[in-house]
Parts: structure tokens; C-alpha cells; sequence
């Protein structure tokens, strides 16, 4: 079995300094922590602009995230940073308002069951397969814009219906890689008591980032929203159809720009998490070759050369442990900011009213005493029972609670069904002297891309 450990900053030995976490952090969160980060049950960080902590400890986690949701909204600071790109939507709303909006929005999520959304997720994997084949064989390629094309075609035409083109798709990864960078720029100078060292320019291109992406999508959504008011038929039975038709408890539509949000939000969640967990998974075939032949044989055996169904996926089952585990390793949302909404005890420390606790997933999952070999990439440690009783409560990648990612079987179905194509007509080949750094952002990409060898196999290329 491969006890490959994928490299990932190096924690310090002690806590930084305010100023050197400060500098440390805006480039990535990653950089700030330290050893002890890893071993701690609760962490307490006093910042000029704040007071930060940092829970690890599985009871904790679920009393802020499940037993008293209420009590700890999301945090006010990143949904500011945010709300140039995502407005005002469920990912950044919190209380009374993001109630109206959830039950708004759970009947559109019929859209998006496995069974409706299969054939979709079929369409755009095969078109991805389409798209690699016009690769120079065992040519360099960075895999984690192929990821971010897939995943974002298959939310488009679960959306609106039409499926995302090459430049279209460009030019999203673009905008966001772009927001994704600035936004602890935007962010840590509030922590840090210093939101003077927001640059006007460094907003100014956030905000240029954000039309971009909403733009795009606001010239799918105008005709159809028009068209709806105009009392027009939906010519298609998609998430947009659903959102155009939903109505709150006193029988009020979403207006225009709140529609954008929500489409912004989901389209958003719904391709960047999967895209870069999907990038990690692939770098970690790549370097596990023992692990990426065996998921070649299931698929090869649980399939042979027919396409794949829905009921074939529940047989997939290392193909879909392999992206579990990637999502333990690098999960594509290290952490979770929250806001005590009043003053409570929390391990024999106070933890006064607007005080900032994170919930990391990244933590938590590589948790000194929660997990055996935690850095290690062992995709079969999700079919044994060994791990510690830690492990189980703190597998989080989705969240937990009444905010719990509601695209969770979409994504593991989406996953699975991808890498599965993948593996089964290429073999992932790691690239001498390319290591990924892993940078914590908005999601955890790599700072320096990806890059992959992808060679055709054998019986792909004979046939």
C-alpha cells in the first residue's frame, strides 16, 4: 500500500509574531499556522482587530456548526469580502434572510438529483474526454484547468441548460483565480485592526473580477427572466427554471439582481470546490501509481468499454475513496469562519460576543490525534474501521449543521463519474521536478498549477 505523503507548507515551530502571521497569511492562510496547530483542541489568537478561535475539538465543531447554529452566524468579515461576487446570496446571508432564501431555493435541488443530473454529468465528462484527446501524447499539461472546465460545464448545463465553452470557461478560471487572490488582502486588514492597508486597487480588481463572472452569467439569466415576467413558458426544466418559479411564504419572486446571486453562488460553489479537489485527486494518482492502477482495474473491471450508469457508480468504490480521501487531504474548503453572536464559555476560555471562531476542515483532517499516517494518502482508510473515534466525527468536507453543503452527493457522484473516465483512458504521469504548493485561499489550489503527463493506455490506444 502507498504511504505517498503529498507535500503542503511547512507548518513553524512556534506561533508567529502578529506582523509575521499578518505578512504570512496574505499570501496564504496556510503559512500561518504552526506545529501546535495540528495537535490543539482549541487555539486562541488576540489581533489587534479581533479575537480569533481556532476549534478542533469534534464537540466543539458540532456545538458551533450543528447544536448552536444560531449563535454562531457566519462570519461578517468574509461575506464582505465576497459580496462584489456572490451578493447577497445563501453562502454569505445569515438569520431570517438566508431562511427565506434556503426554503426559496430547496425545491430547485430536484434539478440536481443524481438521476436527473447523470446524463448531464455524462455529456460534459465525455466532451472533457473529447478535449484531451487533441493533447500531444505524454505532453505537459496543467490538469487543474481541465478539472476547473468540466466541473464548471457540468453546473452550467445543470443551470441554464447549454454547456460552458472553452473561452467561456477561460475566462471564469481567470476572474476567479484572480478574486481568489486578492481576497485575503481584502480580509486580513480588518482582522489585523489595519483597514487602512486595503489598497483602493486592490478593490478596484476584485470588483473588475467579479463583473466579469457576473456578467456572463446575467447575459443567460436577462432573456429568461424577461421572458418569465412576460409570463413565457419555461422552454427547459432546469435549476434556473426552478429558481425563476420559486416564491417565499408571502408569494414573492426573486427580484433580478438576488436571482444573480443565488446563480452566482451555485454556479461558484458548484464547480471551484469539485475542480480543486479534483485537481488534488489527480496529482495524487499521479504519485501513487500503485493506487491509480488500481482504480484503472475497478473501473476496467465494474465497466470493461461500455459508458457508465448510475447504479455503476455505488460499484466504484475505490474510484470513490480515492476523491474522500482527497477531500480529508486537501479539502477545498480549509476552513470556516463564524461569529459568536454573544458571549459563552468554550474549554475554561471566554469567548466574548463578535468574536471570530474558524472551524479548518484542513486541521481537523490532518489532526495529530484524530487520524493514523494523517498526511498520508491511504484511500483504503475509508474502508477499514481502525481510525480513531476522532476521525469519524471530524470528517468534514462539506460542513455540517443546517449550512451542510446540499451538493454533497452531487459532487461525489460528479467525482467519481470523472475520475473513473479518466483513469480508465489515461495514465497520470507526475512531472519531474514540479511539486504543487498548496495555497489557502477561498479554496486550497496550487499556487504554481498542476502539471501532468497524461499518456493514452494501452488497450485506449489499440482500440
Amino acid at each position: 500500500m502507498s504511504r505517498f505523503c503529498p507535500a503542503y507548507p511547512a507548518p513553524r515551530r512556534q506561533r508567529a509574531s502578529g506582523l509575521l502571521m499578518f505578512l504570512s497569511a496574505r499570501h496564504s492562510w496556510l503559512d500561518a499556522l504552526y506545529e501546535r496547530s495540528y495537535r490543539m483542541q482549541m487555539g486562541e489568537v488576540r489581533l489587534p482587530g479581533l479575537d480569533l478561535y481556532m476549534v478542533n475539538e469534534p464537540a466543539l465543531v458540532r456545538r458551533v456548526l450543528v447544536e448552536q447554529a444560531e449563535d454562531f452566524p457566519k462570519s461578517e468579515l468574509l461575506g464582505q469580502a465576497l459580496a462584489p461576487l456572490l451578493g447577497e446570496s445563501i453562502f454569505t446571508t445569515s438569520g431570517e434572510q438566508w431562511r427565506r432564501q434556503r426554503a426559496m431555493m430547496d425545491p430547485a435541488f430536484a434539478q440536481a438529483r443524481l438521476q436527473v443530473a447523470f446524463p448531464v454529468m455524462a455529456a460534459a465528462t465525455e466532451a472533457m474526454l473529447a478535449r484531451l484527446e487533441q493533447l500531444a501524447e505524454g505532453a505537459e499539461h496543467d490538469i487543474e484547468v481541465e478539472m476547473t472546465h468540466v466541473t464548471a460545464d457540468i453546473i452550467f448545463r445543470t443551470i441554464f441548460s447549454v454547456p460552458m465553452e472553452g473561452e467561456d470557461a477561460r475566462r471564469v478560471f481567470d476572474a476567479f483565480a484572480r478574486y481568489q487572490a486578492l481576497v485575503p488582502r481584502l480580509v486580513l486588514p480588518s482582522i489585523f485592526g489595519l483597514r487602512w492597508l486595503v489598497w483602493p486597487w486592490d478593490a478596484w480588481r476584485a470588483r473588475r473580477a467579479a463583473r466579469e463572472i457576473r456578467g456572463l452569467l446575467e447575459t443567460l439569466i436577462r432573456p429568461r427572466f424577461e421572458a418569465r415576467r412576460a409570463g413565457a413558458e419555461h422552454p427547459q426544466a432546469d435549476i434556473l427554471a426552478a429558481f425563476l418559479d420559486a416564491r417565499d411564504e408571502q408569494g414573492r419572486a426573486f427580484g433580478f439582481e438576488e436571482l444573480v446571486d443565488q446563480v452566482a453562488m451555485l454556479f461558484l460553489a458548484g464547480h471551484e470546490t469539485s475542480a480543486s479537489a479534483l485537481t488534488w485527486a489527480c496529482h495524487l494518482l499521479a504519485r501513487a501509481p500503485d493506487i491509480q492502477q488500481r482504480v484503472h482495474d475497478e473501473v476496467a473491471v465494474q465497466l470493461g468499454a461500455r459508458a457508465p450508469g448510475v447504479p455503476d457508480m455505488k460499484s466504484l468504490t475505490l474510484t470513490r475513496n480515492v476523491f474522500r480521501e482527497t477531500l480529508r487531504l486537501f479539502p477545498p474548503v480549509g476552513f470556516m469562519a463564524r461569529q459568536a453572536r454573544t458571549g459563552c464559555p468554550m474549554r475554561g476560555k471566554r469567548v466574548e460576543a463578535g468574536s471570530t471562531v474558524v472551524v479548518s476542515p484542513w486541521l481537523i483532517h490532518r489532526h495529530r490525534d484524530g487520524w493514523h499516517d494523517p498526511d498520508a494518502f491511504d484511500p483504503d482508510r475509508h474502508a477499514r474501521d481502525d481510525e480513531p473515534g476522532q476521525a469519524r466525527a471530524g470528517y468534514l468536507p462539506f460542513g455540517m449543521g443546517p449550512r451542510v453543503c446540499l451538493g454533497a452527493a452531487f459532487a461525489l457522484q460528479e467525482a467519481t463519474l470523472i475520475l473513473a473516465r479518466l483513469i480508465g483512458r489515461w495514465q497520470l504521469e507526475a512531472v519531474d521536478g514540479h511539486e504543487p504548493r498548496p495555497v489557502g485561499r477561498l479554496t486550497i489550489r496550487s499556487a504554481n498549477g498542476v502539471r501532468l503527463r497524461l499518456r493514452r493506455r494501452a488497450e485506449v490506444a489499440a482500440g
